[in-house]
C-alpha cells in the first residue's frame, strides 16, 4: 500500500479516491492496515476477550459484594447502563467515520485537536496500565497453575520470587506482543480458542454452583435462597457504597471497544464494529449476572467462611471456591481459564494502543515512525512493539518501586476510563448536533442515549477524583497527606498535557487544525 510519511495536503487524492468516498467516510484517512480480516462474530470475540471476563469475575466479585452486599447483581446492571449507552455513541461514530483512532479521531473532529489529543492519551495511558495488570495476574496465574498440576507448593511459590516473577512477566508481554504483531487473523485464531474456553468453564461453574445452593439441601452453611430484591440497586444501603460499587462494575465492562478500533480490517467497517460492540456487552453482562447469582446463591456474600466478601479471598475468588464448588478435579479448570483470561486480554489489548498510536501518527499527532504498518502482516509493527516495551518497562519498574505503587496505578485506571468514555459520548452528541432534530431515531441514538451515558460517566469520574483525596482510597499510601491514588491519577492526566506541548512544538499543523477537520477530504489508499 502507498506509505503516509508523505501526506498530501488538503485537496489532494491518492490513486482511486473520488469525492463521494470522501463524503462517505467524513474525512478520515485511510492507513494501509489489512482489510476484510475480521467478520463479525470475529469482531465480537476480539471484544470480549479484551474484558477478560473470568479475569473480572475472580478479582471483582468479592470487593462488589463486600461494598453493597446480595445487591451486587443489581450493580452489575447499574455499571452496564452507561456502557451500553455509550456503545450507541461508539456504533453511530463509526458508521460515520470508520477509523481506527476510535475516540482520538471522533473527538478531534467535534471538539478540535487539543481535547482529541488528550482523550486519545486517556486510552492509551489506561491501555498500559492494563496491560500490565494481565501480564502480572497471567504470571500469577501461570505458577498457580504449575503448582497445581505437579503438586508442588514450592512451584508455586516460584511466583513470590521478585525476579521469576518478572522474568516470567516479561515473557508473557514479549509472546502476545508477538501474536499482535502477526495481524489480525493470528490475533483471531488464539481468541476463539481462549474465549470459548472462559464461557465454557464459566457455564460449569454457574451450573455447579447452582446444583449446591438453596434450602436445607445447600452445600454451604452460608448459601443463601435466590431474591428478585438482588436485582433492585436502590436497596444498596447507601450512595457511597452504590459509586463504589458502581467503579468496580464499569471497570468489568472496560474493553468492549477494542472491536471499533479494529474497524479498518472488519469486513463492513461502517456496521460491524458497532454490532459486535453490542453483541459482546450483552454477553459480557449475561456471564456477570449467572456468575454473580451463582456464586452468591452458592456462599453468599458474606464476610465469613466461603462468603464472597470475606477480606481473606474477596481479590481472588475462584482461587477460594474453585475446589468446594467444582471439586479438585474439575477445580484445575477454573485457575486454566483465569490463565486463559488474562492471557487472552493481554494478547488482545495491544489492538486499541497500537491503533490509536497509528492514528495518532497518521494525523500528524504523534512522531511520523509509529505511522509505518508491516508491508506483509498488515499492522502497525512499531507501535505494536512500542506498546510491548512501554508495558513491560512500566511493569518491572513499578513492582521494583512498590507493590502499593503498582495497586494504586490500577485503581486510577478507572480515572482514565470514564474520562476518554465520556468525552467519546460527548463528541457523539456535539458531532451530529445538527441531525438531532432529524427523525426520533436520530435524537435517541445520537443525542439522549449518548448524552446521558456521558453525563453518569462523568459522574462517576468526579466522584471518583473526590474518594481518590483521601489516602485510605487504594493501597493507604499518600504524598504529602494526598492520597498517591489522586496523585498518580491526575498525574499521569497531567503528564498527557505535557507531552501534548512537546509535540504542538513539533507539529503545529494538527494542533492549528489544518490535518484533522470536518472539512478535511479523505484520504484512500489504493493496493
Amino acid at each position: 500500500m502507498t506509505q503516509l510519511d508523505a501526506r498530501p495536503r488538503a485537496g489532494d487524492t491518492v490513486r482511486g479516491s473520488a469525492p463521494a468516498d470522501a463524503a462517505a467516510h467524513g474525512g478520515v484517512r485511510g492507513k494501509g492496515l489489512g482489510g476484510n480480516s475480521v467478520g463479525l462474530m470475529g469482531s465480537a470475540v476480539i471484544g470480549v476477550s479484551t474484558v477478560a471476563p473470568v479475569y473480572c469475575l475472580t478479582s471483582t466479585l468479592g470487593s462488589t459484594a463486600g461494598e453493597v452486599g446480595v445487591q451486587m447483581p443489581a450493580v452489575f446492571l447499574a455499571g452496564f447502563l452507561p456502557m451500553l449507552l455509550v456503545a450507541f455513541a461508539y456504533r453511530e461514530l463509526n458508521r460515520a467515520m470508520p477509523d481506527c483512532g476510535t475516540s482520538f479521531t471522533w473527538t478531534v473532529k467535534a471538539f478540535g485537536p487539543r481535547v482529541g489529543w488528550m482523550c486519545g492519551w486517556g486510552l492509551v495511558i489506561a491501555t498500559i496500565i492494563v496491560l500490565s495488570n494481565l501480564a502480572g495476574v497471567a504470571t500469577s496465574y501461570f505458577w498457580l497453575l504449575a503448582g497445581e498440576v505437579a503438586n508442588s507448593a514450592s512451584i508455586a511459590a516460584l511466583d513470590d520470587n521478585k525476579l521469576v516473577h518478572i522474568g516470567t512477566c516479561l515473557a508473557l508481554i514479549a509472546a502476545a506482543t508477538a501474536i499482535s504483531y502477526r495481524g489480525m487473523t493470528a490475533t483471531k485464531g488464539v481468541q476463539y480458542a481462549l474465549v470459548g474456553l472462559q464461557l465454557a468453564v464459566l457455564a460449569l461453574f454457574v451450573t455447579m454452583a447452582l446444583s449446591k445452593a438453596g434450602g436445607a439441601d445447600a452445600s454451604f452453611a452460608t448459601s443463601i435462597d435466590f431474591s428478585w430484591s438482588w436485582l433492585n440497586p436502590f436497596a444498596v444501603q447507601s450512595f457511597a457504597a452504590f459509586t463504589a460499587g458502581l467503579s468496580l462494575s464499569i471497570f468489568m465492562f472496560w474493553g468492549w471497544d477494542a472491536c471499533l478500533t479494529a474497524n479498518e480490517e472488519t469486513t463492513g467497517s461502517e456496521k460491524t464494529p458497532g454490532r459486535a460492540a453490542l453483541i459482546a456487552m450483552v454477553v459480557l453482562v449475561g456471564s456477570y449476572l449467572a456468575t454473580g447469582i451463582a456464586a452468591q446463591m452458592a456462599v453468599g456474600s458474606g464476610a465469613l467462611g466461603l462468603g464472597l466478601a470475606n477480606p481473606e479471598t474477596s481479590d481472588n475468588v475462584f482461587a477460594a471456591l474453585a475446589g468446594p464448588v467444582m471439586g479438585p478435579g474439575l477445580g484445575v479448570l477454573l485457575f486454566v481459564a483465569v490463565l486463559a483470561s488474562a492471557a487472552a486480554s493481554l494478547q488482545t489489548t495491544f489492538i486499541p494502543v497500537a491503533r490509536t498510536v497509528l492514528a495518532m501518527s497518521a494525523y500528524e499527532a504523534m512522531p511520523a515512525s509509529y505511522a509505518k504498518v508491516h508491508p506483509r502482516f498488515k499492522t502497525p509493527g512499531r507501535a505494536t512493539i512500542t506498546a510491548g516495551v512501554g508495558t513491560g518497562v512500566f511493569y518491572t519498574v513499578m513492582t521494583l518501586i512498590s507493590e502499593h505503587v503498582l495497586i494504586d496505578t490500577i485503581y486510577a485506571l478507572g480515572l482514565m476510563i470514564c474520562f476518554y468514555y465520556a468525552l467519546t459520548a460527548f463528541a457523539c452528541v456535539w458531532y451530529f448536533r445538527a441531525e438531532l432534530t432529524r427523525s426520533g431515531r436520530d435524537l435517541v441514538f445520537k443525542g439522549l442515549f449518548p448524552a446521558v451515558g456521558g453525563l453518569l460517566l462523568a459522574a462517576v469520574f468526579a466522584k471518583t477524583l473526590y474518594d481518590m483525596w483521601d489516602p485510605a482510597y487504594g493501597s493507604g499510601s499518600s504524598v504529602l497527606g494526598v492520597g498517591s491514588v489522586f496523585v498518580i491519577g491526575v498525574g499521569l492526566l497531567l503528564l498527557g498535557v505535557v507531552l501534548m506541548v512537546a509535540m504542538e512544538r513539533r507539529s503545529p499543523a494538527f494542533f492549528r487544525g489544518e490535518v484533522l477537520t470536518k472539512e478535511t477530504p479523505a484520504l484512500v489508499v489504493e493496493d
